[in-house]
């Protein structure tokens, strides 16, 4: 039941915008959809689902999220110009509630980069948001750049789209400059001083570039702004946008000082943050706040003696409130698929029959490896089955490696239907087995990133590997993960090839075949 004596803070998620930004989550049309979706199941109020007019695939995008969505608004992004705006409309206007966001620069640094005077830019202002409340009844406008504006100016722009119809007012620190005492000021000053401030709701979009975003979002609100733009585990550009499962559950733990409430059902929030680190490439960091491998985790013996005696002493939140399931699954190598399938709803996938199959031969298969299989490490076979499409696959690998000299990889490999084989020598195996994979599929990308994670303890333990690959502009990652490192390593680097060859229009049928007598 909503306390009617709390203010409801909206939020806004631009992970399917802002958060895609960041190099190398770029998501592919179906898992925007799906993440689109679970953003509206868990109560998310405005989706922000892209930028329709930066590509064709970005506005099928946005069109079809706009389309299916039940409950969120959906919202498009388009530069202060008119084609940009007319673009977002036809990409929104399908939704039961669509939104413009426009946008403009508008501190010195930003204004002399399309070379406006102050005047000029006001008279932009005023064309393209008057033009987008002409076409839409919702229309949100940003100053980006806001928190280094001249307060004047910024007071001046923000009464020219209130009064051109703008609905929302979002105020960005772009930048991640500004601090929690001026976040709040800034936005309880411009209430307080702009004409018709009070008729509309006044935003916040932080990011983090000094660590601050969280801190800053609760400012503003504590300052008046009613409406937190966010995305999950705080992707974005840099270092990244305020999190959402953050600012959420500060606002939920600590409503005793910040009366506000969010309509976000936060059970759903660990399964989501696992899709968007699964589909993005980028892992969650171990001390993450609520959503980090560690968050509930106790290992100190003062801790976990306080944590037996009452979990209170050292637990401000329970697991379960974010949707965490801390048991260990009591399946094993005998389990049917109907007990599989079940416990996979229990942790919140609803998968179908096809990937059910695939992840059911992946569980028989760990499950003779391993004394204990857990949540995790079904969560990780999920993961590694999406891997974003299937043109080259891997068949077998061999590795050799030691003290004694190069590390060896025989590699064979189902390119499009036609098996091809290589060897490679290399520092290590991982080095040997990823240039057999370039022997098979030749290839200029770059390796960027490279991140083994342990899913569970032990020896036997999954990993999970993240690869991140660069080639001519485009950047795409691939995740997998399995008790030999090395075979998730190649995993996740295929699957990146994989994403890179979907997004080049590539397929690998014209690979000449190699065999093993052809390399050295």
């Amino acid at each position: 039941m909503t306390d009617t004596t709390k203010d409801r803070v909206l939020i806004f998620d631009t992970t399917l915008r802002d958060g895609e930004q960041s190099p190398g989550a770029t998501m592919t049309h179906d898992e925007k959809l799906e993440i689109a979706e679970l953003l509206d199941e868990m109560g998310v109020d405005i989706i922000e689902a892209g930028f329709p007019i930066a590509s064709e695939g970005d506005f099928r995008a946005v069109s079809e999220i706009a389309e299916r969505s039940k409950n969120s608004t959906i919202c498009g992004l388009a530069r202060a110009q008119l084609p940009d705006i007319d673009r977002c409309w036809e990409a929104v206007k399908h939704a039961a509630s669509p939104r413009i966001h426009t946008f403009i620069g508008t501190s010195p640094l930003h204004r002399a980069i399309p070379n406006l005077s102050m005047d000029e830019m006001a008279d932009r202002i005023h064309q393209t948001v008057t033009h987008a409340r002409n076409l839409c009844d919702n229309v949100q406008w940003s100053p980006m750049d806001a928190t280094r504006t001249e307060w004047d100016y910024l007071c001046r722009v923000v009464e020219i789209a209130i009064k051109a119809g703008a609905t929302t007012i979002n105020i960005p620190d772009t930048v991640g400059y500004t601090a929690p005492r001026e976040s709040a000021d800034l936005i309880k000053r411009l209430i307080e001083t702009v004409p018709g401030a009070d008729e509309v709701v006044f935003a916040t979009h932080c990011h983090n570039d000094l660590g601050m975003a969280t801190a800053n979002a609760l400012a503003a609100v504590e300052g008046g702004a009613r409406q937190i733009e966010c995305t999950i585990n705080g992707l974005g550009e840099r270092a990244g946008n305020t999190a959402l499962e953050e600012v959420v559950m500060a606002l939920k733990v600590r409503g005793d000082i910040m009366p506000f409430y969010t309509e976000i059902d936060t059970t759903k929030i660990m399964h989501i943050s696992r899709r968007v680190s699964t589909v993005s490439g980028f892992p969650v960091q171990f001390n993450k706040a609520i959503v980090g491998k560690n968050a509930f985790a106790h290992e100190s013996g003062i801790h976990q003696d306080g944590m037996l005696k009452n979990k209170e002493t050292f637990e401000i939140m329970r697991p379960e409130d974010v949707g965490i399931a801390g048991t260990s699954l009591p399946l094993g190598k005998h389990s049917g698929r109907a007990a599989l399938r079940a416990k996979l709803k229990d942790l919140g996938y609803d998968v179908g029959d096809n990937q059910l199959k695939d992840i059911f031969v992946r569980f028989k298969e760990l499950a003779d490896r391993k004394k204990e299989v857990f949540d995790d490490d079904v969560i990780a076979l999920v993961s590694a089955t999406a891997d974003g499409g299937d043109h080259l696959q891997l068949v077998n690998l061999k590795v050799t490696c030691g003290t004694g000299g190069p590390a060896t990889a025989e590699i064979e490999m189902d390119v499009d239907g036609k098996e091809m084989a290589a060897e490679s020598r290399g520092d290590g195996p991982v080095d040997a087995a990823f240039k057999a994979v370039r022997k098979v599929y030749p290839n200029s990308a770059r390796l960027q990133l490279y991140q083994v994670n342990a899913v569970t303890e032990g020896t036997d333990a999954q990993a999970t590997v993240s690869v991140r690959l660069e080639e001519d502009g485009m950047i795409a990652t691939g995740q997998s993960a399995d008790t030999d490192t090395v075979v998730a390593s190649v995993r996740a680097y295929i699957a990146a090839l994989n994403r890179l060859m979907v997004r080049r229009g590539k397929t690998g049928k014209d690979v000449k075949e190699i065999s093993y007598k052809d390399v050295h």
